[in-house]
């Protein structure tokens, strides 16, 4: 009876995650360099389970990376950014709960010297998301 029962809920968790477009869904982040003349940034962006490790990215370059969402949506990846004017900023780079349907298959950032902003892939609109501090 056990062995039944246990391959029953195998069966119905194998069909959840197949038929969950939230289980299965690829996504991309990408991180825009547009601070123009020649100011290059480092970036690190990890979450709970990956460290992508630091990078230099250079004025009009991109950082960006792939990933899928976990099972539970709680997918979360945080980045630390730095440039001349900003020592250490952190911001969220993708927020399953913020993200998951404004930004479809991909998260697009776009630094610049006014702040950070973030493509609505529903809009097809970039929204002024971030600050600078004072």
């Amino acid at each position: 009876m056990y062995g039944s029962a246990r391959f029953a809920i195998l069966l119905l968790l194998l069909l959840l995650c197949l038929c969950n477009p939230v289980l299965s869904d690829k996504k991309h982040v990408s991180i825009k360099n547009r601070l123009r003349f020649g100011r290059n940034m480092t970036l690190h962006c990890q979450s709970k389970d990956d460290d992508l490790g630091e990078q230099n990215v250079a004025d009009g370059d991109e950082f960006g990376w792939d990933f899928s969402v976990n099972v539970v949506g709680t997918t979360l990846f945080y980045c630390d950014l730095g440039w001349e004017s900003i020592e250490q900023y952190p911001f969220v780079a993708y927020s399953f709960q913020r993200d998951f349907v404004r930004c479809n298959t991909g998260c697009a950032w776009l630094i610049s010297v006014e702040g950070i902003y973030g493509l609505n892939g529903q809009t097809g609109l970039w929204e002024f998301i971030y600050h600078w501090p004072n």
